[in-house]
């Protein structure tokens, strides 16, 4: 069985977590702190971030990029970059702006403040990258409206990694109670489509100890 090694706070995680179940590819997942620096994890990835995934022939994939791109080629039964050249350019835009883009500009930032930050007693919480967060979020909430208004999924027609990474990231920040919803009905919506697929229900279920879920985080409606 294939192995996936991920983080809760882990968007890329995350994300390959819901690709996985949305290709029907049976896994055991197995939790990895990055900042353990294990030996036998570094052994696997030397750069020590998850996730990795070990296939059932035994070939270590590091970084949802890699993985992704592997599940895409060798299962093309159900197809989430697209179908066209050009289908899989606006889906693969779509995906940086969320990876990298809002990574920067919200999901890293919050992350670090209130959970590493916490759990790693690494000092004072600087409010200011909070307020930074939560300015920048709402760009990107308006953002996802713009898109969800003019398509069926923010990629095209049919829902695509686009989707998938983009909720990754906002389900991370929603488990802290972090994201305006009423402020963005459009993009409320959106995700809630999104969360009541069967293949992010998982996520869902994800429960850390000392931290738990803002009250909304588990309800498909809301």
């Amino acid at each position: 069985m294939n192995k996936l090694y991920h983080y809760w706070f882990s968007p890329f995680s995350r994300a390959i977590r819901v690709l996985l179940v949305e290709k029907d590819i049976e896994f055991e997942l197995t939790l990895e702190l990055p900042w353990a620096r294990r030996h036998d994890f570094l052994v696997l990835n030397p750069a020590g971030t998850v996730p990795v995934m070990i296939a059932e022939d035994g070939l270590v994939l590091t970084g949802s990029y890699a993985i992704r791109e592997y599940l895409e080629e060798t299962d093309p039964a159900v197809l989430l970059l697209g179908k066209t050249p050009a289908e899989r350019a606006e889906t693969r835009r779509l995906i940086d702006w969320f990876d990298v883009k809002f990574n920067e500009e919200v999901t890293s930032l919050l992350i670090a403040e209130k959970v590493m930050k916490r759990f790693l007693k690494l000092g004072e919480t600087e409010v200011s990258n909070i307020r930074c967060a939560s300015a920048n979020i709402k760009q990107h909430l308006s953002y996802i409206e713009y898109l969800a208004e003019r398509r069926n999924w923010l990629g095209g027609d049919d829902i695509s990694f686009a989707d998938i990474a983009a909720a990754a990231h906002l389900s991370c920040i929603d488990y802290l109670g972090d994201v305006p919803w009423t402020d963005f009905e459009g993009a409320a919506n959106w995700y809630a489509r999104i969360k009541s697929r069967p293949s992010f229900r998982p996520i869902l279920k994800d429960l850390i100890a000392g931290l738990p879920p803002a009250p909304h985080y588990k309800n498909l409606d809301f």
